[in-house]
């Protein structure tokens, strides 16, 4: 399924999401204002808004209460995106430049925080608190998990374990914060809201390490085979990770020395040599499919209907993404 098949059954909540966010991030002060219309012209895919409301339609339907909690983790994202761009001096997002480039450091941290802050007090003045709990805890993991991260790739030591609690913490946990975000919209039931909450965190393993594999067999490289390889990130990610427990220690050391070296051409050819050979790419998009069949197996038991078929497909499309 196609993002557009996935959407085709909340289409017009979507739609109407739109407005309920364009609304939620208006200020009265010029420039703050001119910077939020900025944002909302930076159209990206609104996966997460997407996921809130099919888990509101799978668990009763979509009210109000979705429409606000769509727009409070969309909040959530934007602002962790701003917030990125300054921590990695990025200079564009989405084909657009960044807020950071257009608006310096200062203002790109302070509309960050002013995101935070409406998306909040969103839930404050409706007393949507349960939603104020759940998204807590997903920014408590993904500062964790970035912070975690950094360590590691200081460090450049990484197990498997470590691996998955770190994509766990960074981008699963946004994903289940929106599955469980809808569910919670659409009904009491507790066994719904713990069922949607495992779909969206195996589903958010699969995407990240579906996006991790990306890397390794995204664009064009000067070997022919296809990759969007950084090591000057010195990211060490699963088809990595798995093809070091795989080869000769010695091998391994030499590979790890590449890495710390920064990204040379030649050296960038000879980790995917190693990464292929010692079938990190394999394993790889066997785990991220191992994650999409769990997240499917969470919502087996609910009743047939559109949107669980569009939750089924939107973890088959997390794996087999291109981009």
């Amino acid at each position: 399924m196609t993002l557009k098949e996935i959407s085709a059954p909340i289409q017009n909540h979507l739609e109407a999401f739109e407005e309920v966010f364009a609304q939620s991030i208006r200020s009265k002060v010029g420039l703050v204002d001119l910077v939020t219309k900025y944002i909302i012209k930076q159209k990206g895919k609104k996966v997460r808004p997407l996921l809130v409301l099919l888990s509101a339609e799978l668990c009763g339907g979509v009210n109000e209460k979705s429409y606000r909690g769509a727009t409070l983790v969309e909040i959530l994202h934007t602002a962790t995106l701003v917030h990125d761009d300054v921590v990695d001096d990025a200079d564009t997002r989405r084909g657009f430049a960044s807020i950071n480039a257009v608006w310096k450091n200062k203002i790109a941290v302070l509309m960050g925080d002013y995101l935070l802050s409406k998306g909040l007090l969103l839930s404050l003045e409706h007393d949507d608190v349960n939603f104020l709990k759940i998204t807590s805890t997903a920014v408590r993991r993904m500062s964790e998990g970035e912070i975690h991260q950094i360590q590691k790739s200081r460090q450049l030591d990484m197990d498997e374990p470590t691996y998955l609690k770190i994509i766990g913490d960074k981008t699963a946990s946004l994903m289940s914060t929106c599955t469980e975000i809808g569910a919670t919209s659409a009904t009491e039931d507790l066994e719904k809201r713990k069922l949607l909450r495992e779909y969206g965190e195996s589903v958010g393993l699969a995407f990240q390490i579906r996006d991790d594999l990306l890397d390794y067999v995204g664009r064009k490289s000067i070997t022919g085979k296809p990759t969007g390889l950084d090591l000057s990130e010195k990211k060490l990610t699963l088809p990595l990770i798995y093809a070091f427990a795989q080869a000769p220690k010695k091998e391994g050391k030499e590979i790890l020395s590449m890495i710390k070296n920064g990204g040379k051409k030649t050296n960038v050819k000879h980790v995917l040599q190693f990464v292929e050979a010692y079938g990190g790419i394999d394993y790889a998009a066997s785990r991220a499919r191992d994650f999409a069949a769990a997240a499917k197996d969470k919502i087996s038991s609910f009743s047939d209907s559109a949107s669980k078929q569009s939750l089924l497909g939107f973890a088959d499309f997390v794996v087999e993404r291109e981009k």
